[in-house]
């Protein structure tokens, strides 16, 4: 079990950045050649982007790379320089259609990249309607809301609690549950008032998303939290698995905790939450 509770864009033009996530306590980079790099740029920070993860020293790290889309002229090249890396996936950006994920697989195919997992962001309003087009394909293992996107391509406006793009986001959560997939919440552009941070990770956490991903290194403590489980939450789980498996092993089909019904729904959510703490407890002392 990977853990993405925080995972941290960096821009592919900054070897610095790059370098510096290696000591930071994200679960995740995303090396972006999208967005954060320059038309003038875009074949420099690749070549920076490659010899860096070839460089290793990422630890626990999940690696990704943000290719451009492969109707920009770099978006091909971007593929083919970073397919064979050791990456833990490749995100492609502005998707709104099958045809794009089957010409993004043709291309991995041509590449004999055939195991590296794609994940997709979701930034406009045709790719949140047609996300479930696409979105159960085998290949792709989550969907990164990009949320600033797709407030732009709407016309409205960067509202502190959300509201006016609460359907897309809970639309396109349940797109990915009923697909099997992972989902992360869009970046947070205020990343200076801890409160409204809060308060962001908070309501995405309530609304089932599996982790965040940011701007700013001063927003990873706070979204490990958030999207992490309680030392009190890990016990309570050890112990619901401990009482479901004494209620089965005597052929009950619920059993009972603190007055509490379990049934087999209870036992799998203790389940991942104990997976999520194996996981954290494996990872190497920094």
């Amino acid at each position: 079990m990977h853990l993405y509770r925080s995972i941290l864009y960096m821009p592919g033009a900054n070897v610095r950045a790059m370098a510096k996530a290696k000591q930071l306590d994200c679960d995740a980079v995303i090396f972006d050649l999208e967005d954060a790099v320059s038309p003038e740029g875009k074949v420099n920070a690749r070549t920076q982007v490659v010899e860096t993860v070839k460089a290793g020293g990422f630890g626990h790290r999940g690696l990704i790379v943000r290719v451009n889309g492969l109707d920009t002229p770099w978006g091909e090249q971007d593929i083919a320089a970073c397919g064979n890396l050791a990456l833990d996936a490749m995100l492609f950006p502005k998707i709104e259609s099958a045809k794009q994920v089957h010409e993004i697989i043709l291309h991995l195919e041509r590449l004999s990249v055939r195991d590296l997992p794609i994940w997709l962001m979701v930034e406009t309003p045709a790719g949140v309607l047609n996300l479930g087009d696409f979105a159960a394909h085998p290949r792709v293992q989550a969907l990164v809301m990009g949320t600033s996107d797709l407030v732009t391509e709407l016309r409205a406006s960067h509202l502190p609690n959300r509201e006016n793009i609460h359907y897309a986001l809970q639309h396109c959560l349940l797109v990915a549950r009923s697909a099997g997939k992972l989902i992360f919440d869009g970046v947070h552009l205020d990343f200076r008032n801890e409160d409204s941070f809060s308060a962001v990770c908070h309501a995405g956490r309530a609304m089932g998303f599996d982790g965040k991903t940011l701007i700013h290194p001063t927003q990873i403590s706070q979204a490990n939290q958030v999207f992490g489980y309680s030392e009190q939450a890990i016990a309570l789980a050890h112990r619901l698995l401990e009482v479901w498996r004494a209620a089965r092993a005597e052929g009950q089909g619920v059993a009972v905790l603190d007055g509490r019904l379990i049934e087999n729904l209870h036992a799998a959510e203790a389940q991942r939450v104990v997976a999520f703490a194996d996981a954290l407890a494996s990872r190497s002392p920094p």
